[in-house]
């Protein structure tokens, strides 16, 4: 282990009721895609770090909060976590379990061992003793809270830690006798076979949903609340994202989304028609401004265009039997499906910092998000993806770096090896 437990010492910690762990190198809060990359990056700098996980395994959203058609929208070398590729015989557009093979194999090359179902309920800034004091609870052994010490702590929990579920007038009596679940829920359509389903979102999340039903044999439909960009998966050959990032490097945004648009009208028609409403602002500035990001299809518009996906307008209440939409048609369902999105659950546990808004983002946009003050670090909160994480993660790595060189491990702890 690379972590050493404290006594409760007067110097170390005067008011410390339960065990400490002094952690000479970072405390990364979660064993996700981005705290697998911090890990590593450090572990390249021969710098020791301990991941606090309160799954009881690595990238628990990937593994047991996604559908199982799920697949990477973005091609694959977009998706790498830094210092290994994927495997060259990985499609294109890799599956969910190709992906968590691929974290399994990043886990073992790297020798990361996150410390499993450990809930940070509190992590704050000392700085009395200018530190890191992060609390802990064992969810498995029901055990006391351990207190972890470190200068460093990394924020990896991400943009995606906790669905969100909109409060509806009826759903109680909804859910009296129909199934009502969040797309983190959700795994195959094959368990609503023959059922009409209410899918409310129109996000990557909602149209893959109803692509997924469709295909094993339910009625989907989904509720649409706003305007939505729906853009081919790719363009002229290759990534319709490969392509946005190559004209932005030379053209404005505003131009590029114009292309974009222009280019997805001929190949996909006008969305309108179907009761999909484009918003005024273009899919990238809209993503740059607000984090919305546009659909890249997948085969679900072409079974809007048949018919076999419903359109309807967003809900006004659910009932009994079903749902009222807001121009007052009701509809009867058998299920409903909420793709209504995740949040970030920072502010829950993380204290005293300003570094986070209310709703748990940096306050700091692109690139400048991955670094607060007094050793906090945040990384998979870029809005931009595994690619952005991969280089929050390597900044991160070689910040602290610099400063492992300058520091020395505190004598006023007793240090004693803190078991697996």
């Amino acid at each position: 282990m690379e972590t050493t437990t404290t006594t409760n010492n007067e110097s170390s910690a005067p008011h410390a009721k339960h065990p400490q762990v002094w952690v000479s190198g970072p405390i990364i809060v979660g064993a996700g895609p981005s705290g697998l990359a911090v890990a590593a990056s450090l572990r390249l700098h021969s710098i020791p770090s301990i991941i606090l996980e309160k799954a009881d395994t690595i990238a628990p959203l990937w593994r047991h909060r996604t559908y199982d058609r799920l697949c990477l929208h973005l091609p694959k070398p977009l998706c790498e976590l830094p210092h290994l590729p994927f495997p060259s015989h990985f499609p294109n557009y890799p599956s969910k379990q190709h992906f968590l093979s691929y974290l399994l194999c990043y886990a073992q090359l790297f020798s990361l061992r996150p410390h499993f179902c450990h809930t940070v309920t509190d992590a704050r800034y000392d700085p009395s003793h200018s530190v890191w004091r992060v609390t802990t609870t064992d969810s498995a052994q029901f055990g006391d809270p351990i207190e972890f010490i470190s200068r460093w702590l990394v924020v990896a929990t991400g943009e995606n830690a906790e669905p969100i579920v909109p409060e509806l007038a009826g759903i109680e009596a909804f859910v009296e006798g129909k199934k009502a679940v969040h797309s983190s829920d959700y795994k195959t359509g094959g368990d609503y076979r023959g059922k009409k389903v209410l899918v409310i979102g129109c996000g990557n999340s909602g149209m893959e949903v109803c692509l997924d039903l469709c295909e094993h044999g339910a009625m989907p439909f989904m509720s649409v609340r706003s305007g939505v960009h729906i853009l081919p998966r790719e363009m002229f050959g290759m990534s319709t994202y490969v392509l946005a990032m190559k004209l932005l490097k030379w053209l404005p945004v505003r131009i590029v989304d114009r292309f974009l648009l222009m280019v997805a009208k001929r190949m996909i028609g006008d969305t309108e028609k179907y009761g999909l409403k484009r918003p005024k602002v273009g899919p990238i500035e809209l993503k740059n401004t607000t984090g919305r990001t546009p659909v890249l299809d997948v085969g679900t518009l072409a079974n809007i265009k048949n018919g076999r996906i419903n359109i309807v307008p967003e809900v006004e209440s659910l009932t009994s039997k079903g749902a009222k939409f807001v121009d007052g048609r009701e509809m009867d369902f058998d299920s409903l499906v909420f793709a209504t999105g995740y949040r970030s659950n920072v502010p829950s546990w993380l204290k005293d910092s300003d570094f986070f808004t209310e709703d748990g983002k940096p306050k700091a946009p692109f690139p400048s998000g991955w670094k607060g003050e007094n050793g906090l670090y945040v990384v998979g909160f870029t809005g931009k993806g595994l690619l952005g994480t991969g280089s929050d993660a390597v900044n991160i790595a070689q910040d602290i770096a610099r400063k492992w060189k300058n520091t020395s491990e505190d004598k006023n702890f007793i240090i004693y090896t803190h078991p697996s």
